[in-house]
């Protein structure tokens, strides 16, 4: 290789060093910049963060809040008794029905006239029938011997009601004891009192007889009045005017209707939950809401029950001075129950529900600034609404206006 050529080789070689040193630089100083510490823009932008609490605030002002009337209470702890409702009957309390027999043989007439009719009210001492007794020989032994019976019956009935006046005085010393029970004290009264009505009958009928002997051993029969025993209606006429009856022969029936039971068929299933010494609130099957119902108190009663229908009895006594009740007449009972605890309670007014149904209340954050707050409505008891969950004892609610800050938040209402 002449000079002439390596020279020519070694400037070529130099030009492409050259070429590829200025490349390199070239990609070096131009390498495009990475910001490794900026982030990514975000998607959406909040002009201003508020708190979940914050979403349901009504703010109001001062003259606003005296035009709502709004009125605020504090949500207390106290135990509000859970009730419920059953279907109740309408019936004739246990020795309220009293039925006159004739107290002798003999033919019957009508007072005045006429006889009252089943279903009329009667007074205590009203005559229903007059009865002229038979003076034929087997009449007057028949007189003597009714007499000799009801004086037996008298002298038994004022027996019998010695002894349910000391179970009475009994039960009721026991009971202030607090050994007893108002049960057993009901018990003894109704006994008493069953007694009583028993002893006058009795009495009344010996009154009879002793005045009909009377007057047969002189010769003469004046017609006996046949009176009703007390105030009531007459449930029944068994006998006519005109007709002749044998002594002990049913003639009419007279209930006292001052006083009705009612009778409630539990469930057995429901027993231990119903408080059964407690009194019950009656009023109609179709009373609405609001309306005051009438306070009827436990008695004792003869026990009864349905097994096809699995239902125990229990009856309430309930004052009837104007008749309004009659027996058969379905009332709405509502029992209390005996599962009352203690946990947060508020005014019934003060819950709100929403378009699904859900419950809430506007509790007092600040001054003119109130909050909606979900709560669980456990159960109701009048004015009270137990809770199962909201806010705290001691939170200040809304009782009345509620309905005006619910539609002035939710913009129904300006």
């Amino acid at each position: 290789m002449t000079l002439l050529q390596r020279l020519a080789t070694a400037l070529l070689t130099l030009a492409v060093a050259a070429a590829v040193g200025a490349g390199a630089w070239w990609l070096v100083t131009n390498k495009p910049a990475t910001k490794t510490a900026d982030k990514p823009a975000p998607g959406a932008t909040v002009a201003k963060v508020v708190k979940e609490d914050d979403l349901d605030a009504v703010v109001l002002t001062e003259a606003a809040e005296k035009r709502l009337g709004l009125t605020v209470a504090l949500v207390e702890a106290k135990a509000v008794r859970r009730v419920r409702v059953y279907g109740g009957e309408v019936t004739v309390p246990a020795g309220r029905t009293i039925l006159v027999a004739a107290p002798l043989g003999g033919t019957l007439k009508a007072p005045s006239g006429r006889v009252p009719a089943a279903g009329s009210r009667v007074k205590a001492g009203q005559p229903v029938f007059h009865l002229t007794p038979l003076l034929t020989p087997d009449g007057r032994a028949t007189l003597a011997a009714s007499l000799v019976e009801a004086e037996g019956q008298v002298n038994n009935a004022k027996a019998q009601v010695e002894l349910a006046r000391i179970a009475l005085g009994r039960a009721e010393r026991v009971f202030k004891g607090e050994a007893g029970s108002q049960r057993l004290v009901d018990e003894a009264r109704t006994a008493f009192e069953v007694a009583t009505k028993t002893a006058d009958a009795a009495a009344a009928r010996q009154a009879i007889l002793r005045k009909v002997v009377g007057d047969a051993d002189g010769g003469t029969a004046a017609p006996v009045p046949i009176d009703a025993p007390e105030d009531g209606i007459l449930r029944a006429v068994s006998a006519l005017p005109g007709q002749t009856v044998p002594s002990g022969a049913a003639l009419f029936e007279v209930v006292d209707l001052s006083a009705v039971w009612v009778r409630v068929p539990l469930p057995v299933g429901d027993l231990d939950g119903v408080d059964r010494r407690a009194a019950a609130e009656v009023g109609k099957l179709s009373a609405p809401p609001g309306v005051k119902l009438a306070s009827a108190r436990p008695v004792a009663a003869p026990p009864s029950g349905n097994p096809l229908a699995a239902t125990v009895d229990v009856f309430y006594e309930l004052p009837n001075a104007d008749g309004a009740l009659v027996p058969g007449q379905r009332l709405g009972v509502t029992v209390p129950l005996t599962d009352a605890k203690e946990g947060p309670t508020v005014p019934w007014s003060a819950v709100v529900f929403d378009i699904h149904g859900g419950t809430w209340v506007y509790a007092q954050t600040a001054p003119r600034t109130y909050a909606r707050r979900r709560v669980v409505v456990s159960h109701t008891a009048g004015p009270d609404a137990a809770l199962a969950s909201g806010p705290a004892v001691g939170t200040k609610v809304v009782t009345a206006g509620v309905q005006e800050l619910f539609g002035a938040e939710t913009g129904f209402v300006k």
